[in-house]
């Protein structure tokens, strides 16, 4: 492309060897490139003579020029003459400028470089520059490799045709003052001076591209400024590392592209594929190698790109090492060193691009290895002293984190000793840099790009501050986990989960560090996020960080009511996997700590765990001791919820005793309460319920149609054990009803349910649905390995299933040592059987 070619004109009554070669190479549809190449000469000495900084040239130079021009005759003759005038001492003002002859936009740019997951920024950003009132400048900022140049060399060729006056560009080179600046921004308009411009482009909409005004920020800001003076219809389109600064400023961060989240890492080729990080990888991986991204490098590629924060300049890098490595290989070998990632530093001269300083026009192109490292260093180098330490502490987050994390995470002196400043005033600034991104519209949409991050943390740990900072990173998450534990139990729990969900990196990394380092923030830590993890289905391994942090010695003088509290969250979350048994001591001894203290808050809390761990251990008369005692004391001091509570473990009890009716009752006061508090966890839990009061009563299709619905509940709250169960009953029911296929495909369901975070072993209640399946086919010998199952899942959890379990291994065998064991069962664990069952056991295979 040409910087404002106009065909048209010619160098008729030129006198001067400047005007002439500008005049022919125009006419001949050169660029100042183009002709060099064409010459054998430096596009320096072309851009020199044009400007008329070599006062008497070379003959040689002179005559390939002119070869390379086609010049002939009389225009040959009239050339090398005026190569050989001198110049006069104070050349005379050029006339004005012509009136411009309007014949389309003329685009003096390099042609625009392929762009991937950036088409609604250039959308908005052609909007800002067309929409009839734009911003005098505007100004792309951010970190160095985020794809500022290839961004605006899009956005101006998208808009060029909103812009007859012309559209051209500049390349800032370092130390450039703003007077060459301004010449060679006139110059790419083929005005002779600044103060011809207004006349050049007259009344017509024109666009001047800048780019890497960080080289020289001050030159670049006042030519703008007497560029704006001089053609009001002029906007200004900068890329640099920070803004320019002028009244007016539409400054737009320009952020890393998106990648996919560690949730979608095995969804899939098609699924990753929306991200525009994975795309741009792929694409440059198919540059270097012929196969694309098997299914088992899946994984890698998401998490590389993961890694490398998004950044374009590092993902290119990354995937120019796929020429030996596969993606595993990759991200094993080069996952944690991505701030040595290197590349040549490429200065962007091509065809149609004026750089302000021709003297490194010529220069050779490759100037050395860049690391991802220094160009991070280079933005780092704009802050100050508590802009450096603000950025170190913050480096301190592994994920999104919002405004009010920024503030509690910089809290305190900064390294003179004051106060830090407003921290939105600082994220500003950060963001302006390019060093932080915002994604979404929730307040956890701030994020440090892991390059950042990762150079900022060897900051925090050669300044000796990484112990301070991890500990503060800690206290910050213990006090919002604090804050949140609360709303895991009533009407926010949706929002309170999601919360955590958003934060769940910072919270491992904070634990982790704790452990180490505070070992009693850790412990409050963790006791916060045990209904989390129990909601996530990491009951397991929070049940082991909770015992770990008891057993340290460290913790041994903490709080008594919050050891207590961990002990309890503990017996909590070991209900959950069968492991009552190992924690019944540790809440017995909460329950006293609790009574002791007074804290009717823990008390309650203590019994209603009580009330499900003693049932799977045999203590089935004692929990119901635990949950009459917790009904009264919640009536008498007006905890609504915890009767709830009370009211719901009370009705198992009642299903215990074959009461089903009193269950019915006691579970419809469940649902009327929660409804009262608006609780959706508790009301999902009720019809749960009651579902199951309705299997057991016979009555499959009400079960049906009523577990469905409270799975829907429990499924969009994140309560897999819960859905598991009643997922159970659905099955159970469809089976008594006749309609196995169906029930498989809840079999499946269960399956997937049960393949969560931690490993688990066989659910009671998915064995008890096979073993009724294989029951109704008729295959004896099967349905009895899956009963039999069914009693080893249950024997250390719920002594109902494990009484159906019995009853169906009973009815498949037809051994009397299993009635024995099943009557043994019952009679123990006070639990009496439904008529449905007493049914089976009179039937062929019970008798």
């Amino acid at each position: 492309m040409t910087p404002d070619h106009e065909r048209s004109r010619s160098p008729a009554g030129a006198t001067r060897l400047p005007e002439l070669l500008r005049g022919h190479r125009r006419t001949a549809g050169l660029t100042q490139a183009e002709l060099a190449a064409r010459a054998a000469v430096g596009v320096r000495t072309v851009r020199d003579l044009e400007r008329g900084r070599s006062a008497r040239p070379q003959r040689t130079t002179v005559e390939l020029l002119a070869d390379a021009l086609g010049l002939a005759g009389a225009a040959r003759t009239d050339f090398l003459a005026a190569a050989r005038r001198p110049a006069p001492a104070e050349p005379p003002s050029p006339p004005a400028a012509p009136p411009p002859v309007d014949r389309g936009t003329a685009v003096a740019l390099p042609p625009p470089i392929e762009l991937i997951g950036r088409e609604r920024e250039v959308a908005e950003l052609g909007a800002l520059l067309t929409d009839g009132r734009p911003a005098p400048v505007v100004s792309l900022v951010g970190l160095a490799g985020v794809g500022k140049t290839a961004l605006a060399l899009a956005v101006a060729h998208a808009v060029a045709g909103h812009h007859p006056g012309g559209v051209a560009g500049v390349l800032i080179s370092a130390g450039a003052d703003a007077t060459v600046v301004l010449s060679v921004s006139a110059a790419v308009f083929d005005a002779s001076r600044v103060s011809d411009l207004g006349a050049r482009v007259a009344d017509r909409p024109a666009l001047l591209l800048l780019d890497a005004v960080e080289r020289s920020p001050e030159a670049v800001a006042e030519a703008v400024h007497r560029l704006a003076a001089a053609a009001p219809t002029l906007r200004v389109l900068v890329t640099g590392r920070h803004p320019v600064g002028l009244p007016g400023e539409l400054v737009w961060p320009v952020s890393p592209l998106e990648v996919p989240p560690a949730a979608v890492d095995h969804a899939g080729a098609e699924a990753l594929a929306r991200f525009p990080a994975v795309t741009l990888f792929t694409a440059r991986l198919a540059q270097v190698r012929r196969e694309p991204p098997g299914v088992a490098e899946l994984p890698a590629l998401a998490a590389l790109v993961r890694r490398l924060g998004g950044l374009p300049l590092a993902i290119e890098l990354m995937a120019a090492r796929g020429r030996v490595l596969d993606l595993p290989e990759l991200l094993d070998r080069y996952g944690d060193r991505v701030l040595d990632l290197a590349a040549p530093s490429v200065a962007a001269v091509g065809a149609g691009w004026e750089e302000v300083d021709p003297g490194r026009a010529e220069a050779v192109r490759v100037t050395g290895a860049v690391t991802l490292r220094e160009a991070v260093a280079a933005s780092y180098r704009l802050l100050d002293d508590e802009e450096r330490t603000a950025l170190r502490r913050l480096s301190a987050f592994w994920n999104r984190w919002s405004v009010e994390l920024a503030e509690e995470l910089l809290a305190g002196p900064g390294p003179a000793g004051d106060p830090h400043p407003d921290p939105v005033a600082l994220l500003d600034r950060l963001l302006e840099l390019g060093l932080i991104s915002v994604r979404g519209a929730g307040p956890f949409r701030f994020r440090l790009l892991d390059a950042v991050r990762d150079f900022a943390a060897e900051q925090a740990a050669g300044a000796g501050e990484s112990a301070a900072v991890r500990r503060r990173h800690a206290e910050v998450f213990s006090r919002l986990v604090a804050r949140t534990a609360p709303e895991l139990a009533g009407p926010e729990l949706t929002d309170a989960v999601h919360r955590l969900d958003e934060v769940t990196g910072d919270l491992g990394a904070a634990l982790a560090h704790a452990a180490v380092d505070d070992p009693v923030t850790a412990l409050r830590l963790a006791t916060g996020l045990s209904r989390w993890w129990l909601l996530r289905g990491r009951d397991v391994s929070g049940r082991q960080w909770l015992r770990r942090l008891l057993a340290d010695p460290r913790t041994a003088g903490a709080d008594p009511l919050l050891r207590a509290w961990a002990q309890l969250e503990a017996a909590r979350l070991a209900t959950a996997h069968g492991a009552a048994a190992e924690e019944l001591t540790a809440a017995r001894r909460a329950l006293a700590v609790f009574r002791e203290a007074g804290d009717v808050t823990g008390e309650l809390a203590a019994r209603a765990v009580l009330g499900v761990l003693l049932p799977a251990t045999g203590g089935q008369d004692e929990a119901r001791e635990q949950g009459e005692a917790t009904l009264a004391l919640a009536v008498r001091h007006g905890r609504i919820r915890d009767l709830a509570v009370a009211q719901h473990n009370l009705a198992w009890h009642d299903i215990r005793l074959g009461d089903l009716a009193g269950a019915r009752r006691r579970l419809a006061v469940l649902d009327r309460l929660a409804a009262q508090l608006a609780d959706r966890r508790l009301r999902g839990l009720a019809r749960a319920d009651l579902a199951e009061v309705a299997r057991l009563e016979g009555r499959y299709a009400d079960a049906v149609e009523q577990g469905r619905r409270a799975a829907t509940a429990l499924v969009g709250l994140g309560d897999p054990a819960d859905r598991r169960r009643v997922l159970g009953t659905i099955g159970l029911a469809l089976v008594r009803a006749g309609r196995p296929a169906e029930a498989s495909d809840v079999v499946a369901e269960l399956r997937t349910a049960a393949a969560g975070p931690e490993p688990r072993p066989e659910d009671a209640v998915c064995a008890l649905v096979e073993g009724h399946l294989a029951l109704s086919r008729g295959d004896r010998e099967l349905a009895a390995e899956w009963f039999a199952a069914a009693a080893d899942a249950a024997g250390g959890q719920d002594r109902r299933d494990l009484v159906e379990a019995l009853v169906g291994l009973t009815v498949s065998t037809a051994d009397p040592d299993v009635r024995k064991r099943l009557d043994a069962v019952c009679r123990e664990s006070g639990t009496c059987l439904l008529p449905q069952e007493e049914a089976l056991l009179s039937g062929p295979g019970g008798r």
